[in-house]
């Protein structure tokens, strides 16, 4: 069992930043693979970046070159830093997890993963 617990989201400018948290619980958090994704009203959820166990990461191109995503297996705690956000960054972005490896082919599709955060609302305004 995992409970994941986004923060940080909130309203910001364009060009401007916000880190967003997921504090996970969990004794096996390190063998996880992890994700943000995202949904706009009315859109699908999105996959925005994701975080195997081995570290390795993979980014949505339309966030390539602005967001980071990291973790820390000490304080289980994972994070997804944005920069330059645009007006089409906001939504409202989940933290997941699934108990293990994902397909690569598979690593931004929602149904992959088990366990999901309650939220995070950001609003990037022009």
């Amino acid at each position: 069992q995992v409970l994941l617990v986004e923060s940080g989201g909130g309203s910001v400018q364009a060009g401007g930043s916000l880190r967003l948290s997921c504090a996970a619980s969990g004794s096996t958090y390190g063998r996880y693979s992890m994700a943000w994704f995202r949904q706009a009203p009315g859109k699908e959820r999105e996959g925005v970046a994701t975080i195997a166990s081995d570290g390795s990461t993979t980014y949505a191109d339309s966030v390539k070159g602005r967001f980071t995503i990291s973790k820390d297996t000490v304080t289980k705690t994972l994070y997804l830093q944005m920069n330059s956000l645009k007006p089409e960054d906001t939504a409202m972005y989940y933290c997941v997890a699934h108990p293990g490896s994902v397909a690569i082919g598979r690593l931004r599709d929602p149904r992959a993963y088990f366990y999901w955060g309650q939220g995070t609302q950001v609003i990037v305004s022009s």
